[in-house]
């Protein structure tokens, strides 16, 4: 007897993945390797839909001297709720929630993109002391042997609202692989638990736009973001309950500082700029 035609998942809207995320049932399928933190590659199932998603919990983070302990999964919710009101969606659907090691972050997995669709690379090393067309220089990297080549990332609308995003998050760790593109184009940061410090902690490789104007959009999005964020709003609220009143605070005088200069924010210069590894 032949195996009954397996009904494909629907697509489902941002509510409804939430609702998923949030209320299905966790299974774990294995550890992601290579991570600082505990990583749980697992599946998500409710109301006959199933997804896989990533579970971090609170108990597998290991303690950093400059935030809080057991504080990352909160951050990383922090990171999807200001993503989700800039209308951008560059950080994938994520909730706090408990599971089968106790609290913690759940993400929906990203799947990669359709490899017929044939885009270029985000990042490179090229031996020539200035970026080509269509890229943005980042800074010079030692590749061994006394030799150095330029690291550029691609000049990509969506890499600027990214780096425009990091910015406002004050993200500690922009690596390159945390960019995550998915199909139809689709491009998503993840890892965001050293995020919203109270302090310059921002270190990135998509300083290729330091010093530029900031686009239009991106100042009308701030604007309406710094409104959204204003005593009282309701993402102000969220954001009281997953990160700290001093770093609430921090958040919108950043938000201030973006739109009163007018321009992507230059490293500080005192906390190195590039994340360590890069990738």
């Amino acid at each position: 007897m032949p195996a009954p035609e397996r009904i494909p998942s629907r697509s489902l809207t941002d509510t409804e993945l939430l609702t998923l995320l949030t209320e299905g049932t966790l299974t774990v399928l294995g550890q992601v390797g290579g991570a600082s933190n505990a990583v749980l590659h697992c599946t998500v199932a409710h109301e006959g839909e199933e997804r896989t998603c990533a579970y971090k919990p609170v108990a597998g983070e290991q303690p950093l001297w400059d935030f809080p302990d057991g504080t990352l999964a909160q951050r990383e919710v922090a990171a999807y709720e200001v993503s989700r009101a800039t209308g951008w969606d560059l950080v994938p659907p994520t909730v706090l929630r408990d599971g089968p090691y106790g609290e913690g972050m759940c993400q929906l997995w990203i799947d990669g993109p359709d490899p017929t669709e044939g885009e270029q690379a985000l990042l490179a090393l090229v031996e020539d002391d200035e970026p080509g067309e269509g890229w943005k220089a980042v800074g010079f990297a030692d590749v061994g042997e006394g030799r150095t080549a330029l690291l550029v990332h691609a000049d990509d609308p969506r890499l600027r609202r990214l780096a425009v995003l990091d910015a406002v998050i004050n993200n500690g760790d922009r690596k390159g692989g945390h960019l995550l593109r998915a199909p139809g184009g689709l491009l998503y940061g993840i890892d965001h638990g050293v995020t919203f410090n109270a302090d310059d902690k921002l270190r990135t490789l998509l300083w290729g736009w330091a010093g530029e104007p900031l686009t239009e959009e991106a100042l009308r999005v701030l604007g309406l973001l710094a409104g959204e964020l204003a005593a009282g709003e309701p993402l102000a609220t969220r954001m009281a309950q997953l990160i700290t009143a001093a770093e609430l605070e921090a958040l919108r005088e950043r938000m201030a500082g973006l739109l009163a200069d007018g321009v992507h924010p230059k490293p500080g210069g005192q906390w190195p700029p590039i994340p360590w590894p890069p990738v």
